[in-house]
């Protein structure tokens, strides 16, 4: 079992354990292949060889096989019929029940979505929902099995095809996985289970319905589980990479609707990352995820029961939250003004002596002092007008005195201040800070002025 461990502190079980295979020989102490650098004379050991032969070697002995064989419509009809039924094996068996336990399935519907998933030619369940699990827990990091942060190809099938250290990835806790027959029995079974239902079966079934022998093996069977490999490999590399972060852009998930499109609907990752023991991946009912509708039904013919949710108020909370920071980064890029805390303050008389002294044209507004001299002859009003309020306290004149300013004029106006006017009552006092007020600031510390709250407008 692993252990969480501070010099301080004694090791804390964290219900997590290193991945120990079920099958083959493991030794955790010997230094594993991925530990020695790749040259030209030990390439081939880094190569996991059972995945190429079954993701690279027979697809691409598929695509010639389906040169000379002729694609009959009852055998593509059953092709993409058993892509549907093998793609929900993944991604409503492996990833959202076995993997994040989204939702309860009975026992019939588990021995459908394990015999379908081992059709899709992507692993155990068992194998499969541990590195997974490890994904999220780890997400772009080194201990992530296949993070994307290590090159788009490489997420995509390079993790698949180069030998990784079980070590070295992060701990995950799978003991519900163990206590499960299903899973076990699949786990144990593995390779004939993946042959009989990735080749074997639609072989059977189209040469024995139709006499399509050859047309069921390579359609139905290669070129079907290799097309199901490559959509959901995009889940790791496609979903990580173009789209939308609509609830949290700290890690690299994204929403897109090609990679939902795809992959039966997980193309909503973003949201996933951040809710992933929700049943769904597309909460609006416009988006495309037949999944969640497949579980639904399943709820309704009572296969499966206690479908999980995350409360709306939780997940709107973060979309506000990752609207309000773009609003923040927006507002960074944005001339705001230097802030009042940073202007100097300055008596009356010097403001009045200097008003138009060495090419400034001195208004007080409020409190603040700006220098409008390089907008007189772009002013609206006339040159004239704010001529007349150089050297003055223009504050009732600004707010409806002469005209009722618009908040642009306010937000324009923040941009040309130079000072605080001694005596200037709430700017000077909130300057100063005796008040003991706090500027409202955003997320990364900025203030922030909302509409209608700038310091120069005044109800009078």
């Amino acid at each position: 079992m692993s252990a969480l461990k501070t010099s301080d502190s004694p090791p804390i079980d964290d219900g997590t354990k290193d991945y120990v295979p079920l099958r083959g020989k493991y030794d955790p102490k010997k230094p594993h292949t991925s530990e020695q650098p790749i040259t030209w004379t030990n390439w081939h050991q880094h190569i996991n060889w059972l995945n190429v032969f079954f993701i690279l070697f027979i697809p691409l002995l598929g695509c010639i096989g389906a040169y000379w064989t002729p694609l009959y419509r009852r055998t593509a009809i059953f092709a993409v019929v058993y892509y549907f039924n093998a793609g929900l094996g993944i991604t409503g068996g492996y990833h959202r029940c076995w993997a994040h336990s989204c939702y309860k399935a009975t026992l019939p519907l588990k021995i459908y979505l394990a015999a379908a998933g081992a059709g899709a030619g992507q692993g155990s369940i068992r194998w499969w929902s541990r590195g997974h699990r490890a994904h999220h827990r780890y997400t772009d990091t080194v201990k992530d099995p296949y993070s994307v942060q290590k090159g788009f190809w490489y997420s995509h099938i390079g993790w698949m095809v180069i030998k990784q250290d079980p070590k070295r990835i992060g701990r995950t806790d799978i003991s519900d996985l163990d206590a499960d027959p299903v899973v076990i029995w699949q786990h144990k079974h593995y390779i004939k289970a993946a042959l009989f239902m990735g080749l074997v079966f639609p072989t059977l079934f189209c040469g024995l319905g139709w006499g399509d022998w050859i047309g069921g093996f390579v359609y139905g069977g290669i070129l079907r589980v290799f097309f199901i490999q490559q959509a959901t490999f995009c889940v790791n590399s496609l979903a990580h990479w173009i789209g939308e972060q609509p609830f949290d852009d700290r890690n690299s998930p994204r929403d897109h609707v090609l990679t939902a499109f795809v992959t039966l609907g997980e193309g909503y990752h973003n949201f996933h990352h951040e809710f992933p023991s929700d049943y769904r991946n597309a909460i609006e009912w416009w988006q495309y995820d037949p999944t969640k509708w497949s579980i639904w039904v399943w709820k309704q013919l009572g296969l499966a029961y206690d479908l999980k949710q995350f409360r709306q108020n939780e997940i709107e909370k973060g979309r506000v939250q990752q609207l309000q920071k773009k609003v923040d980064q927006k507002r960074a890029t944005l001339d705001w003004g230097t802030p009042l805390h940073q202007l100097p303050v300055m008596e009356w008389d010097d403001f009045v002596e200097g008003a138009k002294s060495n090419g400034r044209a001195l208004v007080a507004i409020a409190g603040v002092i700006h220098d409008v001299a390089g907008f007189v002859k772009d002013h609206p009003g006339g040159r004239t007008m704010i001529s007349s309020a150089i050297g003055k306290d223009a504050t009732a004149l600004f707010n409806g005195g002469v005209y009722q300013h618009s908040n642009a004029a306010h937000n324009l106006l923040s941009t040309m201040r130079v000072a605080v006017l001694r005596g200037g009552c709430e700017v000077e006092i909130w300057k100063r800070g005796v008040d003991g007020k706090t500027p409202m600031v955003d997320s990364s510390g900025r203030g922030i002025v909302r509409a209608g709250d700038q310091v120069t407008r005044v109800v009078l």
